[in-house]
């Protein structure tokens, strides 16, 4: 006698011919299906071929499912008068039925859905569900796909099970005794796996991506991370990090790999400690394997995992997801493309708000720049009208991109538009930056320098400590950086200021602003010192050079504010152009300084030059000459 016998002699009127079993499928029924990973294929096959065997069996039911992933017959138009299909997330396999307007999509996020099912403002008749083999006690677990399965097989009369010895046993809420399942199908077939192949250029460009996402996420952080390959991109540049959490809806191949290294482990987390908290698994075979009957796993209803309540309850809560589009203003959509319906909102809000709702929560919304073989932006002047707006300008916080991270929360629409133009491929930014000005979202005179030579030069990028142990970073300067330097320049005393500029003047407009952020960095070079974190960023200090073509020298000028003088910036700036300077083989520095600035020709003095100088009207004019290897003059 075999496993199932038991449970055949125990519950034979279970175990009915399948022909028996479709037959309680009347016309009108609303029939749920579990969807993603966990989707029932053969009782789908089944149930369309006894449409095909009993064409007038049953006429106008509705097929419900969040997902499909794998077959989905029931959108063929042979099938028209038996079935219509009602998604609340559009796959590959239904977008063409719902945008030709064969099959039904009800936009809503994730967290609302088995109430819409509890409340019966979704009726549900029949659920075909997947499960695990019954256990000892004749529990079946509904594995990888738990979400609002639970809910629908509470609410229908007629619950039908594929049981399948490859679907795991996952600890949580998705447990359904053999006594509340109507009918049984024993199928054995390996479940469907999520396996992504990619080109070298995109996975450069998704390299990127996770390595600038992975500097905003700090150990200890509980993650969230959507469906797609970026999310996944992110997870392998996480193997520094340490303690980091799980709460989600989806759990990856990629997070279960940080897991079997330790770098996940729950340790730090406020809710839940000790386990990682998901919904849905879609990933490959061995995933599927790790997660059977593992303690530290558990699956929870998706009115739980997608509550922003319960999210908000994880301190240092970290949501990353993608999107489709973004326009400079901030508005995402991560559901269609202008009228087409393309995905949905998914879990999309709840986490994206209530990672804001934590106690030092993030949002990161990472994209790839371009679409369809960088032949379309993803960063747009303006949404397109028949646009969904899954995030409104108020909720989005990071922004990431292969060309760089654009932080928007409390930028005002011209800070933000330029910003997201910061971050878009070179190639769209001065169609950006003309119909940001077309639409007045940026000074009218905003200048740019296309192509390699303003491209921001990330490599000189450093982190530096002064010799009192001040800790400063140092970054070549931004198109974004005018109201960061207004802020610098106008922090400065009176007196600071004429140092720098031998002028009394005491106003920096936009229009001299532009000089010291429109950058051609195969001509010059200009290092912030920064301080404080992406969100709220500080200049103390700015450096920068000229070159000077005919002499192969460069001519360097300094600042450091007022308050934060006398603590090593200033030197430990023109120690890192001294640095960039002889990395381009120039032979030194020229510089302006007044006589009476005794603390900017000490830094100078300091420097290790040959200094010569010629005295004009108050002003030093400073020649520093690199010293060779064996102390020798090269200029």
């Amino acid at each position: 006698m075999t496993y199932l016998d038991e449970w055949k002699k125990k519950y034979p009127e279970k175990f009915a011919q399948e022909d028996a079993i479709f037959s309680h499928i009347r016309r009108g029924h609303h029939i749920f299906v579990t969807s993603g990973c966990g989707e029932p294929q053969y009782l789908i096959g089944a149930m369309t071929k006894y449409v095909e065997s009993h064409p007038k069996a049953f006429f106008d039911t509705e097929i419900i499912q969040i997902y499909s992933l794998g077959i989905a017959p029931y959108t063929d138009a042979k099938f028209k008068s038996n079935f219509r299909h009602n998604s609340f997330f559009i796959g590959n396999n239904t977008r063409d039925p719902v945008n030709k307007g064969a099959a039904d999509y009800t936009p809503i996020s994730l967290s609302d859905i088995p109430a819409l099912i509890n409340s019966g403002i979704v009726p549900i008749d029949i659920a075909l569900i997947q499960t695990s083999l019954p256990d000892e006690h004749g529990f079946l677990s509904l594995g990888v796909s738990v979400d609002m399965v639970k809910a629908a097989t509470d609410k229908a009369s007629l619950v039908i099970a594929q049981i399948n010895s490859n679907m795991p046993r996952v600890h949580g809420d998705g447990f359904i005794h053999i006594s509340e399942v109507n009918f049984i199908v024993p199928h054995e077939a390996p479940l469907l796996e999520i396996t992504r192949a990619f080109s070298g250029e995109t996975t450069l460009s998704l390299q990127r991506i996770g390595n600038y996402v992975s500097r905003l996420i700090q150990d200890g952080d509980t993650l969230q991370v959507g469906y797609g390959s970026i999310p996944n991109a992110v997870m392998v540049h996480l193997y520094n990090k340490k303690h980091l959490g799980v709460h989600t809806e989806l759990l990856t191949e990629g997070l279960v790999n940080l897991i079997k290294t330790g770098v996940i482990d729950n340790s730090k987390k406020t809710l839940n400690r000790g386990k990682t908290v998901a919904t849905f698994c879609m990933a490959k075979r061995e995933t599927y394997q790790y997660i059977n009957d593992n303690p530290s796993i558990v699956f929870r209803t998706v009115d739980y995992t997608n509550n922003p309540m319960v999210i908000a309850r994880n301190d240092n809560m970290v949501a990353i997801n993608s999107s489709l589009e973004i326009d400079l203003t901030g508005q995402a959509t991560s559901e269609s493309i202008g009228s087409l319906f393309y995905s949905g909102i998914g879990g999309f809000q709840d986490f994206m708000r209530g990672a804001l709702l934590a106690r030092n929560g993030k949002t990161i919304l990472a994209m790839k720049s371009t679409a369809k073989n960088e032949t379309v932006s993803r960063i747009v002047p303006t949404l397109n009208v028949s646009a969904g707006i899954t995030l409104n300008r108020a909720d989005v916080r990071y922004v990431v991109t292969e060309y760089g991270i654009a932080y928007l929360h409390g930028k005002n629409i011209r800070e933000r538009a330029m910003a997201l133009i910061s971050i878009a491929h070179p190639k769209f930014r001065p169609w950006l930056i003309e119909e940001a000005k077309k639409r007045g979202q940026i000074y009218h005179d905003q200048a740019y320098i296309p192509g390699e030579r303003g491209r921001y030069p990330e490599d000189l990028e450093t982190y530096r400590s002064t010799k009192t142990g001040f800790q400063l970073f140092f970054r070549p300067v931004k198109i974004t950086d005018e109201p960061l330097l207004k802020d610098f320049f106008y922090a400065l005393s009176d007196r600071s200021l004429h140092r720098r500029f031998l002028s009394w003047r005491t106003d920096i407009p936009h229009e001299r602003l532009q000089d010291f952020v429109i950058i051609d960095y195969t001509k010059e070079v200009s290092i912030l010192a920064i301080i404080g974190d992406q969100e709220n960023e500080i200049i103390v200090g700015l450096s920068q050079y000229g070159v000077d073509e005919a002499t192969h020298t460069a001519e360097v000028a300094l600042a450091v504010r007022d308050d934060y003088q006398n603590r090593g910036i200033g030197t430990e700036l023109l120690s890192y152009l001294t640095y960039l300077a002889k990395r381009e083989g120039f032979l030194g520095f020229t510089a302006e300084v007044l006589v009476e600035n005794r603390p900017m020709l000490q830094v100078f003095e300091q420097g290790g030059f040959d200094i010569t100088r010629q005295t004009e009207a108050g002003v030093y004019h400073l020649r520093m000459a690199f010293q060779a290897p064996e102390g020798r003059r090269i200029l």
